[in-house]
C-alpha cells in the first residue's frame, strides 16, 4: 500500500525522500509526490505514474531544504492523477500532509469544511486532514493542533505532516497503518517500512495505535492520544540494505526464490536446538493442554500457508483445526473461546483484515499467536504470542520465501503441540524433524535445473486461461501455485481438487488448455493418472509435477521432476518449480515481475 517517507536533519531532504520512496516502490503505487520546507514556505511537486516522473520534474529545483515528506500513492479515493496525488496542502498552504489508510468519515468532514468556505482540489479523503489542520491550528503547539484533528477522524491512518508554522518539526501519527521512525545522528526519519530508512540508520521506533511523534533534527518526542508524553524502546534492525537489494539477480522475486534454502535453514536453526523444538518460552504445558481447537487466519499467500498448516495439525497434532480467510473471520461468528488458539499469519504483520480478525479473537477470549516476518509489526505487538520467520526482507509483491518459512513454522508447531499432547511419540517426532533436514539441499538442487521450466513458460505466455489441480496436500499446494500465476502473469487460472474438476469445470477444457497437475502424494498417484487421462481426452495441455514415475511421464505433455520426500514435506519441493514457472512466464510476457499491476505488498485497508 502507499509509501510514506519523511526527513528532518542535517542533510538534503529531497535526496533522502526520493531514495526512501525508491526503496518502497515494491509496495505498489500509481503516483508520487514530495513537499519540501525552505524555512518559510512549502514547495510541493506531484506526478502521476512512476517515481521517475517526479524525479525528472525536480531535476532543476534549486531548493536548500532539510525538512520534507514524500509519498507513493495507490489509488483508493479518486482516480490516479496529479491532483489526487499526495502531499495535500491546506487551503492557506501552511500544512502539507501525506497519508496511508482511509478516513472513513471524510464525506461528512468535507461537507462541514466546505460550509466553512474551504475549497477542495482533489477527490481524496486525505485532503480533509490538511484543511482540518488549518482549521484547528493552535499557535506554537503542534501536539494540540494534531490531537484536535485526530479526535475528529474515523478510520485508519499513518500521517506525515510538515507546516510553515513549525518549520523545524516533522510530525507523524498512526492508527491501524504502519509507521516506523528512524533515529540517526543529527537527523531523523519516518517511513512506512524499514527499507526506506536503512541508508541513514538501523535504529528504529515503531509507533503504536493512537500515538503521535514530533521529530526535530536531534530529538524525538512521543505522545499518546491524551497528549501525555510516553517513552518508547528502540529496535536495532538486524538486516542490512544489501540484503534488500537484488545482488545481481534480474528481479527481487527471483532472488527471493533462490534465498529459500537459507531462509528455511535460518528459521529451523532458530527454533530447533539439539533435535528439540523450542517453543517453551512461548507456550507452557498448561497452555498446550487447554487448547481443544485451533483457527488459522490469514489472507492470500499466508492463507495458503495456513491451509498446509491445517493438514499438519489435523494429521500430526490430531487436534481440530479450522482455516479462515481473515476478511471473512469476523462475519462468520467463529466458535472461539478461552480454550481456542487462533494463529494469525502475515508476512508484513500489518495486514488490516488480519489485524481486525485478531482483535475479534481477543475479544472472544482466545489465545492469539502471530506468525510474521517483521519484528515490531502491529500484529506481532497486538497478539498474545509471536513467532518470527527468518526470511529476511521480502521485496517482491508476490511472496515466496515468506510462504515457505510460514509453512515451516506451522510444521514445527504441529510437531510441538502433537508431542506435548502425546498424540505422537518421541520416535515419530524425531523422524519428522530428521526428514526436514534434507529439504533445503533438495531445493538447492532443484534450482539448478530450471531449463525445462523456462521452455514451458514460453508455451504458456500466450495462454489466457488454465487450471491447477491436485489431491490431498497437492490441492493446497496448487492453490498457491495458481495464485502466483495470476499475480504476476495475469493469466486467469483456477485451482481445484482433482476429483472436483469433472463436476462442472471440465466443460471449460478445450484443445490446448493448460492444466498444471500436482502429483506428489504417493498414495494418490493412480487416481491422479486417471484424472490426467480425462483431461488429455478433452485436448488439455498437461504439465505434471511429480517424483520419478514413468506412468506420470507417459500420460503428460510435460513432466517437471521434483525431489522425492515425504507426503507432508512435498510442499517445499513442489512450490519452488511453481514459483519459477510463474516467474519465467511473467518474464516471457515482459511484465514488471516485482510490481504487478493493481497489487501492493502490504494491504493496510479493508
Amino acid at each position: 500500500m502507499c509509501g510514506i517517507v519523511g526527513y528532518i536533519g542535517k542533510g538534503n531532504a529531497k535526496q533522502a525522500i526520493l531514495k526512501g520512496l525508491a526503496s518502497l516502490e515494491y509496495r505498489g503505487y500509481d503516483s508520487a509526490g514530495i513537499a519540501l520546507m525552505d524555512g518559510k514556505n512549502i514547495f510541493v511537486e506531484k506526478k502521476q505514474g512512476k517515481l521517475e516522473n517526479l524525479e525528472k520534474a525536480l531535476e532543476c529545483l534549486d531548493l536548500n531544504s532539510s525538512l520534507g515528506i514524500g509519498h507513493t500513492r495507490w489509488a483508493t479515493h479518486g482516480a490516479p492523477s496529479d491532483k489526487n496525488s499526495h502531499p495535500h496542502l491546506s487551503m492557506d498552504k501552511t500544512f502539507a500532509v501525506v497519508h496511508n489508510g482511509i478516513i472513513e468519515n471524510y464525506i461528512s468532514l468535507r461537507k462541514i469544511l466546505e460550509e466553512k468556505g474551504y475549497i477542495f482540489k482533489s477527490e481524496t479523503d486525505t485532503e480533509v486532514v490538511a484543511h482540518l489542520l488549518q482549521e484547528n491550528y493552535i499557535e506554537n503547539d503542534p501536539k494540540k493542533t494534531l490531537l484536535n484533528v485526530l479526535n475528529k477522524l474515523e478510520g485508519s491512518y499513518a500521517l506525515g505532516i510538515v507546516s510553515s508554522h513549525f518549520p523545524e518539526k516533522l510530525i507523524c501519527a498512526r492508527k491501524n497503518s504502519p509507521l516506523v521512525i528512524g533515529k540517526g545522528i543529527n537527523e531523523n526519519l519516518i517511513a512506512s517500512d524499514v527499507p526506506a530508512i536503512l541508508n541513514y540508520t538501523r535504529n528504529v521506533y515503531y509507533l503504536d495505535n493512537d500515538e503521535i511523534g514530533i521529530l526535530s533534527k536531534n530529538n524525538i518526542e512521543f505522545y499518546n492520544k491524551n497528549g501525555i508524553e510516553i517513552s518508547k524502546e528502540s529496535h536495532l534492525i538486524q538486516w542490512s540494505l544489501e540484503q534488500a537489494s537484488k545482488n545481481g539477480f534480474d528481479h527481487f522475486m527471483l532472488k527471493e526464490i533462490y534465498e529459500q534454502p537459507n531462509a528455511l535453514k535460518a528459521t529451523y536453526s532458530r527454533i530447533v536446538k539439539d533435535n528439540k523444538i523450542d517453543f517453551d518460552s512461548i507456550f507452557t504445558r498448561k497452555d498446550i493442554e487447554k487448547y481443544n481447537k485451533i483457527y488459522i487466519v490469514a489472507c492470500g499467500t499466508a492463507y495458503h500457508a495456513g491451509l498446509i498448516g491445517k493438514v499438519y495439525f489435523n494429521n500430526i497434532s490430531k487436534i481440530e483445526v479450522l482455516s479462515e480467510i481473515a476478511s471473512e473471520f469476523r462475519y462468520t461468528n467463529p466458535f472461539v473461546d478461552e480454550n481456542t488458539l487462533v494463529i494469525f499469519v502475515s508476512q508484513s504483520g500489518e495486514t488490516l483484515d488480519t489485524l481486525e480478525a485478531l482483535k475479534e479473537a481477543k475479544n472472544k477470549g482466545a489465545t492469539t499467536l502471530a506468525i510474521t516476518n517483521v519484528v515490531g509489526s502491529t500484529i506481532s505487538r497486538e497478539a498474545h504470542k509471536v513467532i518470527y520467520t527468518m526470511a529476511g526482507p521480502e521485496i517482491a509483491v508476490a511472496s515466496t520465501k515468506a510462504y515457505t518459512t510460514q509453512v515451516l513454522i506451522l510444521y514445527l508447531l504441529s510437531l510441538y503441540i502433537g508431542v506435548n499432547k502425546k498424540n505422537i511419540d518421541i520416535k515419530q517426532y524425531e523422524e519428522f524433524l530428521k526428514e526436514f533436514e534434507s529439504i533445503p539441499t533438495k531445493i538447492e538442487e532443484e534450482l539448478k535445473n530450471s531449463n525445462i521450466i523456462k521452455k514451458i513458460s514460453e508455451r504458456l505466455k500466450d495462454k489466457y486461461n488454465g487450471f491447477f489441480i491436485g489431491r490431498g496436500l497437492d490441492y493446497q499446494i496448487a492453490l498457491e501455485g495458481c495464485l502466483k500465476m495470476k499475480e504476476i502473469t495475469y493469466i486467469h487460472t483456477e485451482a481445484f481438487p482433482s476429483g472436483e474438476l469433472k463436476h462442472g469445470s471440465i466443460a471449460l477444457i478445450e484443445e490446448g488448455t493448460p492444466v498444471i497437475v500436482l502429483a506428489t502424494q504417493k498414495n494418490l498417484i493412480e487416481k491422479t493418472i486417471s484424472n490426467i487421462k480425462e483431461l488429455k481426452a478433452r485436448g488439455a495441455y498437461v504439465i505434471t509435477l511429480g517424483n520419478d514415475n514413468n506412468f506420470l511421464k507417459e500420460v503428460s505433455d510435460e513432466f517437471i521432476e521434483i525431489k522425492n520426500t515425504t507426503n507432508y514435506l512435498s510442499v517445499y519441493t513442489a512450490i519452488v518449480p511453481l514459483q519459477l514457472l510463474a516467474y519465467y512466464t511473467s518474464v516471457a510476457k515482459n511484465i514488471d515481475v516485482d510490481k504487478p499491476r493493481n497489487l501492493a505488498k502490504s494491504v493496510t485497508v479493508e
